[in-house]
């Protein structure tokens, strides 16, 4: 990556991040002038306020304002204050009055009195501090020092301008007796709120103005030097130029020749073992020696959706290093927190050009690609499959790391769907995400409101700690426990490619499990029709078995069927042939295949015993309707085609056509 580019990154990130904070803070402030309007106050609820003593008093006058103000909001802006109370007892009159701070500990001295140390709104709580004194208070009313005071019966309000200096609140009985019991009510305004609002607004836009041509100038450039950084074609590892991976048990594939599940296909063309083969090449998935496996017509079909991801396991984990990962990949999550806020501004301006253009930027489209792919390198090596100990790269291009995600350029997007996929359509999928994702969530009523409380770990987090369990104590990785958490993070990461806005197809509900992405997988090999043509049915209605016993074959070796007889004709299949006979010649012998490489620039031809039905490919790319879901039938890697009748067995150890073996 150019370090132009990265510096230019960086920078404007910072600079949408201080644009994005001031109109945050001009909306609040915005807002809150609006609420003051008419000579209004931001006030606090009322609440009950006691003590045995014979006054209550404040050592800050913030402790009764702050909570009537705007979150974040400063006291010291507040232009004026309102003090609204009553006493418990209708019978009493209650004082309010605000004084210097050294005035008011001059008239409590030693005095009983109840100090105000701290105020919480939400929930309502208040910590009183008790001044123990020996003497009565004088009159509160007829002191000279206070700068405002309201007495009275009932309801009395006091209101003050703001001026700078130590101030303090005292509350009293009009009497001067004791004990206190009233209920407060406290509010703040501020003629300041209109030109901070301004300065804000202009402020943040001109940060936000700065700061995405620069993020999108950055992405552009890194985005293009990912895509130039490219090995070949397709997505994940190119088929034909796969290094030897850390994460492969087996030199040439993510299996070992015979391992459960494995798929053995043959070497495709210009892979290890093939004529053209790059130096040092190996097969991008196994093909284990021996007779490849047999995928009749109709067999089962792997869905292909355009967003790719692969993982290979290492086999050779530490036990222990999966409990330090974490902070190894700090450097990685302070970049990555770069990125992903890049991230958001480059899909928010590429929604803008699929709408006016129908296409997504291309330079732009690779930078997003290219950190979702170092997003699922770092997850893979630290938090969501642990599957390597290699250290992740720095870079957004594609490299042998044993993680690797793509996602397919569409030539044309949607305009509409821009307008419902990202939040309308992808619910499902999201709700989905958020059960593998999300930790479990309870409800708790405390202090008078219920409290909401996160309880656990993710799904998702928890099979990744049952495999690093299992890891420390026994050395190995259960290869079903990591296939299932290459599927769960395949399926988030296509959700995730569809709600950028990367492709219009509906990501599938389908759990594709194992390191190979099917879109990565090459075509099983077909090992053909049966050896030589099909003699056909017996001539003429079936008559039954010969009578008395079984005679034994003929003496002598089977001579074929009488000359001119039906059975020496071909069967004729009915209707279209996916797989019609081959030309006369010699035909193939059992196991042998013809291969079609999983590259979508590679077609075998149709007709031919390992290709596919004609006109047809496999893969994404090769000229089907569409993918998966909206925007084309299902794409697959093994096209279900109708099944050819299957002919009944031919004893070929008969002396005739009439004479079956009972």
């Amino acid at each position: 990556m150019k370090a132009g580019r990265i510096v230019m990154l960086v920078l404007g990130a910072l600079c949408a991040l201080v644009g994005l904070g001031l109109l945050a803070g001009a909306g609040v402030t915005g807002w809150a002038n609006y609420q003051q309007r008419d000579g209004r106050y931001f006030v606090t609820p009322s609440e009950q306020f006691s003590g045995d003593s014979f006054a209550l008093t404040t050592p800050r006058l913030d402790l009764m304002t702050a909570g009537g103000l705007p979150e974040g909001t400063p006291v010291d802006l507040a232009g004026s204050v309102l003090l609204r109370g009553s006493t418990n007892d209708p019978g009493k009159e209650i004082f309010i009055g605000i004084a210097p701070r050294a005035d008011v500990a001059a008239y409590m001295a030693g005095v009983r009195h109840t100090e105000i140390v701290d105020v919480r709104f939400d929930p309502f709580r208040t910590i009183y501090r008790e001044v123990d004194g020996f003497k009565p208070p004088a009159d509160p009313a007829r002191q000279s020092f206070w700068a405002a005071t309201a007495t009275g019966p009932g309801e009395q309000e006091l209101t003050w301008n703001l001026r700078s200096g130590s101030w303090a609140v005292v509350v009293m009985n009009a009497d001067a007796s004791a004990p206190v019991a009233v209920n407060l009510q406290a509010g703040a305004r501020s003629d300041l709120l209109w030109p901070i609002f301004i300065g804000l607004l202009i402020g943040g836009l001109v940060m936000l103005l700065i700061g995405v041509p620069l993020i999108v100038l950055g992405a552009a450039g890194l985005g293009r030097a990912a895509r130039s950084g490219r090995g070949g074609p397709g997505s994940g590892v190119p088929p034909g130029n796969l290094p030897p991976q850390p994460g492969q048990p087996h030199p040439v594939g993510a299996y070992a020749p015979g391992a459960p599940g494995q798929l053995n296909s043959a070497v495709p063309p210009g892979a290890a073992g093939s004529s053209g083969a790059p130096p040092g090449a190996v097969a991008a998935y196994a093909a284990a020696p021996g007779t490849p496996y047999p995928v009749p017509p109709g067999g089962p079909s792997h869905y292909v959706y355009p967003a790719r991801l692969n993982g290979y396991l290492d086999p050779n984990l530490s036990r222990w290093m999966w409990l330090v990962k974490w902070f190894l990949a700090i450097p990685h999550c302070i970049v990555l927190f770069f990125l992903w806020f890049a991230f958001g501004v480059v899909t928010l301006v590429a929604w803008f050009a699929i709408l006016f253009t129908g296409r997504y930027p291309r330079s732009l489209f690779d930078f997003n690609v290219g950190v979702i792919r170092w997003n699922w390198r770092v997850a893979f090596y630290a938090f969501s499959a642990i599957g390597t100990d290699a250290y992740p790269p720095f870079t957004l291009a594609r490299t042998s790391y044993p993680a690797d995600f793509d996602v397919d350029y569409p030539d044309r997007l949607s305009r509409g769907l821009i307008f419902v996929k990202s939040w309308l359509l992808a619910i499902p999928h999201l709700l989905i995400i958020g059960v593998l994702t999300g930790t479990a969530r309870s409800w708790e009523f405390r202090d008078g409101r219920w409290v909401q409380e996160g309880v656990g770990i993710s799904l998702l987090g928890l099979l990744v700690f049952i495999a690093g369990v299992i890891l420390l104590f026994t050395g190995q990785y259960w290869r079903g426990l990591f296939d299932l958490l290459l599927g769960l993070n395949r399926w988030i990461y296509r959700v995730i490619a569809y709600v950028s806005l990367m492709r219009d197809e509906y990501p599938p509900f389908h759990l594709d499990m194992g390191p190979v992405d099917p879109g990565d997988m090459p075509v099983p090999a077909y090992a053909g029709p049966p050896v030589g043509p099909y003699a056909g049915p017996p001539a003429g209605p079936y008559s039954g078995p010969p009578a008395g016993p079984y005679a034994g074959p003929p003496a002598g070796p089977y001579s074929g069927p009488p000359a001119g007889s039906a059975a020496a004709a071909p069967y004729p299949v009915p209707g279209p042939s996916p797989y019609p006979p081959a030309a006369p010649g010699p035909a193939p012998s059992q196991g042998q295949a013809t291969v079609r490489g999983p590259a979508p620039e590679r077609e075998a031809p149709g007709g031919s015993p390992g290709g596919p039905p004609s006109g047809q490919t496999g893969g994404p790319a090769g000229g089907q309707a569409g993918f998966y879901g909206i925007g084309g039938p299902a794409a697959a890697v093994n096209a279900e085609t109708p099944e050819t009748p299957e002919a009944p067995e031919v004893p070929n150890n008969q002396g005739g056509q009439g004479d079956p073996k009972p």
